[in-house]
């Protein structure tokens, strides 16, 4: 690039170092002219209006506030919103992407698939300790200070020989699948909008969702939350699952009716790992706390350096192929824009 193109990076200095190197973070500011938040604090959505004018590219992250019309009315020059965080749902509302950002032919992009491999590395890691009772185990000997905890089975199905069920094929679900290839296991997924040569080429059986529930020894969910996904998951899909089933969810709590949940916990047919709750967090008197059957993490399935890191070398790489001229990976399908998370 011989001209620097210039960048309104709206992100504040505790987002930076989050998700970039050092290095990589000098790299951003000596590729491009950048006009940094420098004040510690979060700008408004006011702010970042007064400020696009004449702005190639604007670069946002968690805590950016929601783009305005006015916004798009100052953004005489912008190509390219690279947002180094995860959904841009909340970051662009609908009616703006279909008034704006689609008709101006403005680039999108999302740092989700960087999420996703944390999301993926914990979604595994919680099937297997919730199927294996790991947490239980541990707690009875630092509560009682006996050695084995009498009424969990420490033999079952694990995941070798397993069938899992993935719910949703996004892009945190096709990493678990990633993660999941090297294992000798069944998987089956639900997801209305993978075609069945997709599903072929990923080496997984595309099932109707109570076929999933009723076939799966294991079940993960990676659903985004939109009006079709509220509550998907209740109490006919949850009476399907097989006696000493795994259900682990790491997506939207309000992927699965929680009531519905809930009863089937009581019963101890099934073992849960919430890392997302509706309401989130729940409260202290939540039925679930008072189950030993049912793990509660505090949404952090997302975290990890790795995939953080991977943030902010992705949103500059994706800044640098837009002005390249190069096809932008992460780059959103507003054709799709109404099924993201």
């Amino acid at each position: 690039m011989s001209d620097k193109r210039k960048v309104l990076y709206v992100c504040t200095a505790s987002h930076t170092e989050r998700v970039f190197g050092p290095e990589k973070y000098q790299e951003f500011l000596d590729l491009f002219e950048v006009a940094a938040n420098e004040t510690g604090e979060s700008w408004t959505s006011e702010e970042v209006a007064e400020r696009v004018e004449g702005m190639d590219a604007v670069v946002t992250g968690w805590g950016a506030p929601p783009t305005t019309e006015e916004f798009y009315e100052n953004a005489d020059k912008l190509k390219i919103i690279a947002h180094s965080a995860g959904s841009v749902r909340g970051l662009i509302p609908t009616e703006l992407a279909e008034k704006y950002v689609a008709p101006r032919g403005i680039v999108v992009f999302s740092a989700n698939k960087s999420i996703a491999y944390n999301v993926a590395e914990s979604a595994v890691g919680m099937l297997l300790m919730t199927m294996r009772h790991w947490v239980q185990f541990s707690n009875h000997y630092h509560e009682t200070g006996q050695w084995r905890q009498p009424i969990y089975d420490r033999n079952g199905q694990f995941l070798k020989g397993s069938t899992v069920g993935i719910v949703s094929v996004s892009k945190v679900g096709r990493e678990v699948i990633k993660l999941l290839g090297p294992w000798d296991l069944t998987i089956v997924v639900y997801d209305p909008y993978l075609s069945e040569e997709d599903a072929a080429e990923l080496g997984v059986e595309k099932v109707e969702l109570n076929e999933l529930f009723e076939r799966s020894d294991h079940v993960t969910v990676h659903a985004p939350s939109i009006p079709e996904t509220e509550k998907m998951i209740g109490a006919e899909q949850l009476a399907l699952l097989r006696e000493g089933s795994s259900l682990v969810n790491t997506s939207r709590g309000s992927v699965i009716d929680h009531d519905a949940l809930l009863v089937e916990c009581k019963r101890r047919r099934l073992f849960v790992c919430l890392d997302v709750t509706t309401p989130e967090p729940l409260p202290p008197n939540s039925g679930f706390r008072f189950l030993d059957n049912v793990i509660i993490t505090p949404h952090c399935s997302g975290a990890g350096y790795y995939g953080y890191h991977d943030i902010g070398d992705s949103t500059v790489k994706a800044l640098v192929d837009f002005f390249n001229g190069d096809p932008v990976e992460g780059a959103v399908n507003f054709e799709m824009y109404t099924t993201l998370a």
